[in-house]
Formats: structure tokens, sequence, C-alpha cells
């Protein structure tokens, strides 16, 4: 199983993996909570490792953008602050377990088989989660993140990306769009999909190098990050 461990301490954070690896996990070290949320765009982890004081964004504040687009994966508070107010904090941001620095390494591992055991099967994760490139979908909350950031979008936004994204790269022409989004509420002749294209690419793509939203002249738009 993979882990990712966000621990600034580099001893700390070389040991514990070390030890993780010697129990059959793969474990990936990341310093600072803006990498570590980079990092968990692309890749797949079945368990979080979260120191709090690290750079750049803390690892409280991961959690909670976790718990923002993904419910099931497990996350492990590890941390030298051990007031009740810490935890309370750590908690209400939907942490799983928390764990006071210096702890040792064997509880820690029977925590993480702990929640594992509980984890729900993976075929059932994230079922309501599209992601494309560093652009992530939930469809069960209707929120969209990109590079790690909320975008507030319109219902006929939202949409409109879900079918983008569902099509998996596919060019779709303006015909599906407004059978699937807006059911022929309108007439096709009118520039509706086109004036929602623009408003989604100025809140998907406009402040990202890689354009997502693309358009196929003579035959439709689609989703990709190529």
């Amino acid at each position: 199983m993979n882990i990712l461990l966000l621990e600034d301490d580099l001893i700390l954070s070389a040991e514990l993996c070390k030890f993780l690896e010697s129990n059959h996990f793969m474990c990936d070290k990341i310093y600072d909570g803006e990498t570590f949320l980079r990092q968990i765009k692309n890749n797949t982890y079945e368990l979080y490792l979260l120191d709090i004081n690290v750079p750049k964004i803390n690892g409280l504040d991961v959690c909670q953008t976790i718990r923002s687009f993904d419910k099931n994966t497990p996350i492990i508070i590890i941390s030298a602050y051990g007031d009740l107010s810490d935890k309370k904090d750590a908690f209400t941001r939907l942490a799983d377990d928390y764990l006071v620095k210096p702890f040792q390494f064997e509880e820690l591992l029977l925590r993480m088989n702990s929640l594992l055991r509980r984890k729900v099967p993976s075929d059932n994760v994230d079922q309501d989660i599209i992601r494309v490139d560093d652009l992530i979908i939930n469809k069960t909350e209707h929120k969209v993140f990109r590079g790690g950031n909320e975008i507030a979008l319109t219902l006929k936004e939202f949409q409109l990306l879900v079918y983008l994204a569902e099509a998996q790269g596919r060019t779709v022409s303006k015909q599906q769009i407004t059978e699937h989004v807006w059911e022929h509420n309108f007439n096709t002749n009118t520039n509706t999909v086109e004036v929602y294209i623009n408003f989604l690419r100025k809140k998907i793509d406009k402040d990202f190098k890689v354009k997502l939203i693309h358009t196929r002249s003579g035959f439709g738009y689609y989703l990709s990050p190529l």
C-alpha cells in the first residue's frame, strides 16, 4: 500500500519511511504542504500521515483540503502539539486519528492497520470524483478544485464541465451539449454554448499554464491536458 508522509523533519521522515517500507508499505516523503497537495492530484495513496507545523501550507489546512474532495482515504495527524484544543481542531477537520510526538513507530503501525481494515473497498472509493490533470470535480458535493483551490461555478457551468469531463477527452458537439446539459431548452442556433464555454475557460484555465478546455474547429469541444 502507498503512504504519503508530510513531515519537514528530515531525519524523522527518513526513519519513518524506512520503518514503513520494512513493514511492506511504499512511502513517499513530502516536506511542505503545497507540494503535498500537488502530489496527490496525480497519484493514488491508501493513507496520509500529516505533521501540522510544516512550511507553506500547514497540515491541518492540508487535511481540510483533502476532505473537501476525498472523504474516504484515512488521515493520521502526527504532531508535537498535544493539547486537547489541537486534537479537537484536527478532528473537526475530519482527521481519522491523532498521534503526539514522540511516539513509537509500532503504535503508529497499529493505528494505520486499524484504519486500513475499516477503509471502504477501493472500487467504491471516489466513484463520484473526476480528475483531469490537476482539476478535481466532486459530483456529489458540486465542488470543483484546480491546483488545490476551489473554483465557484454556477449550476449550468458545473453541469457543462461534468459533461465535458465524462467524455474522457472525446470531442462533443454543440448539439450533444444542448441535449445533455440544456435538454433542448433553447435554440441550438444561439451562442449560449459558446458563452458558457468562455465562462468556464475564464474560471478553469485563465490562471493556469496548462489549458484543459479546447475547441476542435467544426466539431465541438473537449476537455484534456493535451
